[in-house]
């Protein structure tokens, strides 16, 4: 099948059959390698790329489903603060998980800004006021990082996550 990918702002016509996955059609077709190949059963979240903005482990998820979509991996993030973070914090160890951490991060960010509660949110009725430490790691729960950076990455995401909440504050936008 005949599929159309935006990768990393790259337009990007496949031949795909039914079955390659996202993962797959990224690495094998495409070359990008920041995406990675970790359990390929979507436990481990090593494959974590924004397709339209949302998070997708896209080992799990079929090149021939997302025909049209615009994929962003840790490698098409540039210079996010989020990447900057997780260098500051040294939030990495073998760097094997950190792309999907990352996409996973800038994901979650995200979904906290619009107001998604998680498993751990005390009031899901109430809007998101900030993100808690516990908050951050159930919302990156999908995502394993074997080395144990779990303490770093949780400050690299609390960095960010506490400049947007400021500049939010000081534009007078607040939580939403």
């Amino acid at each position: 099948m005949e599929i159309t990918l935006t990768v990393d702002g790259e337009l990007f016509v496949l031949a795909v059959e039914p079955r390659v996955t996202v993962l797959d059609a990224l690495r094998e077709y495409l070359g990008v390698i920041s995406v990675k190949k970790g359990c390929d059963h979507g436990q481990c979240g090593a494959c974590t790329a924004l397709v339209d903005g949302r998070r997708v482990a896209t080992c799990l998820s079929l090149a021939v489903q997302c025909d049209g979509a615009e994929i962003t991996t840790a490698g098409g993030l540039g210079e996010h603060p989020i990447a900057r973070a997780f260098v500051e914090h040294d939030g990495f160890q073998c760097g094997y998980c950190t792309p999907g951490q990352v996409c996973s991060a800038v994901g979650m960010l995200d979904e906290a800004a619009q107001g998604w509660p998680s498993h751990v949110t005390e009031d899901v009725a109430a809007e998101v006021d900030g993100l808690s430490d516990d908050e951050i790691r159930e919302r990156m729960g999908g995502n394993l990082c074997r080395c144990g950076a779990y303490v770093n990455i949780v400050a690299a995401i609390r960095e960010v996550a506490d400049r947007a909440e400021h500049a939010a504050r000081r534009t007078g936008e607040g939580a939403r």
